[in-house]
């Protein structure tokens, strides 16, 4: 088993073990075959040798040509599955726009007449049934208006908290009413002014008060609706209670909170933070990844937490994003270490984002 300098390593080298960089995460994997890129890949982590099957060059010549038509493929873009990024005519898409329609209506009606909780399950089956197609930093509604922010927030926290209910190994009959609970766990703010709801300056003391309120607010309204569980109603009055007792309404601490509620939390603060508001902008998903990860030391949970950012930042090298700085790039090596800070290709030059912490990535190109 040859070991050679990366110095010496040629394009459609095959890899006969694992490559690990220096904090112990893999970089390569047994079995690649190096693309002209890779190299520079290597130089860039530091790697001094690499094990590679056979005498350096030997049954190379076919791979090679293979490696360099995948490079200059990538260099037009021709290697990116377009199929993993979410058409903004997808049927996803058609499905989203019908269930934020009738959350609208059902929210606008909820204070004085039952929810219509069958059409809301009909519709929510529908949307989840192209689970496949949703991707969380991915997908974005095509039309969103700031005053809209609430329905947009419970569909997407919908679609997210069924993702982690899945991720997170929980039992598939928990699935659907984990979508419920992100659904539903805002609905008390019908009851809240909506002058406070879209208040672009600091609210007063009694004004964070009445706000606070919605989630006992949202567990009335749902105390009597049928076809949902005790989870569900939990999760409205839970999701902003924290491990450590700091949260409201009632101050409850770790198992004390519905599992529901837990998993909730963690969809509805990213989808809080990263879409537009009227009076603030959306904020970047990988940092909002970030703090997610600093609020599960005694926030959130933390199992959540980490399953969800590991999950969420697997993306496949090439995925297409932009910078904070502006500029365009493509992913072309995450270390499951440090997972918000991938390696980027930007303009011909590796940019290696774990060392250069004033740079992140505002948005994925979809």
């Amino acid at each position: 088993m040859p070991s050679i300098t990366v110095g010496e390593v040629k394009p459609g080298t095959k890899i006969i073990k694992d490559v690990v960089t220096p904090l112990g995460g893999i970089l390569f994997t047994k079995g690649k075959i190096i693309l002209p890129r890779d190299i520079e890949i290597l130089q860039a982590f530091l790697i001094q040798q690499i094990e590679i099957e056979g005498a350096q060059g030997e049954s190379t010549a076919p791979e090679t040509a293979k490696a360099t038509k995948q490079t200059a493929s990538a260099k037009s873009g021709a290697v990116i599955n377009e199929s993993q990024l979410v058409k903004s005519n997808s049927p996803l898409h058609d499905e989203y726009e019908k269930m934020v329609a009738l959350v609208k209506k059902s929210y606008a009606a909820a204070a004085a007449a039952p929810l219509p909780i069958l059409e809301l399950r009909s519709q929510l089956e529908a949307l989840i049934s192209h689970l496949k197609d949703y991707h969380v930093l991915k997908f974005a509604p095509r039309v969103h208006l700031e005053q809209d922010y609430n329905y947009h927030n419970a569909v997407l926290s919908a679609l997210t908290s069924y993702k982690i209910a899945q991720w997170c190994g929980y039992p598939q009959k928990d699935w659907m009413q984990c979508a419920f609970a992100g659904l539903l766990h805002d609905i008390g703010n019908v009851k809240v002014d909506a002058a406070l709801l879209q208040k672009p300056t600091p609210l007063t003391a009694p004004e964070i008060e009445e706000v606070r309120r919605h989630t006992t607010y949202g567990y009335q309204l749902l105390r009597n609706v049928t076809a949902i569980n005790e989870g569900v109603r939990l999760a409205a009055l839970q999701h902003h209670e924290k491990i450590d007792g700091s949260g409201y309404p009632l101050r409850m601490e770790g198992s004390q909170i519905h599992f529901y509620a837990k998993i909730v939390a963690v969809a509805d603060i990213f989808h809080a933070m990263t879409l537009v508001k009227a009076y603030r902008k959306a904020q970047s998903p990988y940092l909002v990844l970030e703090q997610l990860l600093t609020e599960s030391f005694g926030k959130l949970d933390p199992v959540i937490v980490q399953t969800f950012i590991q999950k969420t930042t697997n993306l496949y090298n090439g995925t297409r994003i932009r910078l904070s700085d502006g500029r365009h790039g493509q992913i072309i090596f995450t270390d499951r270490s440090n997972p918000t800070r991938p390696m980027v290709q930007v303009e011909g030059a590796i940019v290696n984002l774990m060392l250069d912490r004033e740079l992140y990535i505002q948005e994925i190109i979809a």
